[in-house]
């Protein structure tokens, strides 16, 4: 299992349990070989050309689709079809993807996800354990700008107990339509330009864009009592709302000791996360920040975890914490 984030305030287990969630060439050659290498128990999927239901309207890249609900018996395989083929990054096992999605079940049509409506398109992680199977199987390989259309049978996606919560039966097989519009994988960094920091009270970030962890030099002076939140590389992209969803890398350090306590660049992989779900320090440093951006934020005891640190997280109480963090994408 992976590590928690200590960035995250308390959030509820099982929120959102989907969304944690060209050409019509046959996709039963292409199953990746990447995708079956870290299987688990359960054995990889074939990849299969059907039956699939037809997409009745909404058939360009990124617009809302309409698929017909499944008519007769679904494959107990992965039945997957390149409806629109794209032409930019190959998406990889573990790759974070940013996608517009419609899923639906099979025998009833019945929508459980649509991020076509609430205009935020879906981060996931085509990792083992990071979403469902059959998201991973049918999607990795493919290319940025591609519209996929893919149908799950239970055993690659929740099994024979179903999801309550979402209203799936075990007996459920559903079916997705994927446009992926961009891939990021551990190497993704901050694009922008330098900014000068010369603050010497504020602490001094790397500026390598290598995916390596960039370094944080301390001040010997005080920390600040209020919130810091500085450009060290700033981006080009849009402006960060209170509410948006980001795709991120980040260094985590304490103020007296520099000691590192949590960071995506030593787990080798991003992490993605609601603005309303984090400490207030990162919320509030990071809103308004353009995507792209590398910021340098230093969070007080008032805005970070006062005198109630994690449990084993290697923060004392009252600390100030100073991060390094990329804004990669938002949603």
């Amino acid at each position: 299992m992976r590590r928690r984030s200590l960035i995250l305030a308390a959030v509820p287990a099982g929120l959102a349990t989907l969304a944690a969630c060209g050409d019509d060439k046959s996709d039963s050659s292409k199953a990746s070989d990447s995708a079956s290498s870290s299987a688990g128990a359960t054995p990889p999927p074939k990849i299969v050309d059907g039956p699939l239901p037809a997409i009745t309207a909404g058939v360009k890249f990124d617009e809302k689709p309409t698929v017909a609900k499944g008519t007769g018996e679904p494959s107990d395989q992965l039945a997957v079809k390149t409806v629109i083929a794209g032409s930019g990054k190959t998406v990889a096992e573990n790759d974070y993807i940013q996608a517009n999605c419609l899923g639906q079940i099979w025998d009833s049509a019945k929508v459980l996800l649509n991020t076509y409506d609430t205009k935020k398109p879906l981060f996931t992680q085509l990792a083992q354990g990071g979403t469902i199977d059959g998201w991973r199987y049918a999607l990795t390989g493919k290319k940025t700008g591609s519209r996929v259309l893919f149908s799950v049978p239970p055993t690659w996606a929740f099994g024979k107990d179903g999801d309550a919560d979402t209203g799936i039966k075990g007996t459920d097989t559903l079916v997705f339509v994927f446009d992926i519009q961009d891939t990021f994988n551990a190497k993704s960094s901050a694009k922008g330009k330098d900014v000068p920091q010369d603050d010497a009270a504020v602490p001094k970030v790397g500026t390598n864009t290598d995916g390596k962890a960039p370094s944080i030099e301390i001040p010997k002076s005080a920390p600040p009592t209020k919130l810091v939140s500085n450009y060290v590389i700033e981006g080009d992209g849009p402006k960060l709302a209170a509410d948006d969803t980001v795709l991120v890398q980040y260094k985590g350090v304490v103020w007296d000791t520099g000691k590192e306590f949590d960071s995506s660049y030593s787990r080798s992989s991003l992490t993605s996360f609601s603005l309303q779900e984090v400490v207030k320090g990162w919320a509030q440093g990071l809103t308004g920040k353009k995507v792209g951006s590398r910021v340098v934020i230093v969070v007080p005891p008032s805005l970070g975890y006062g005198d109630s640190p994690p449990s084993g997280s290697g923060i004392e109480k009252d600390s100030t914490m100073v991060f390094s963090v990329d804004i990669i994408a938002k949603a």
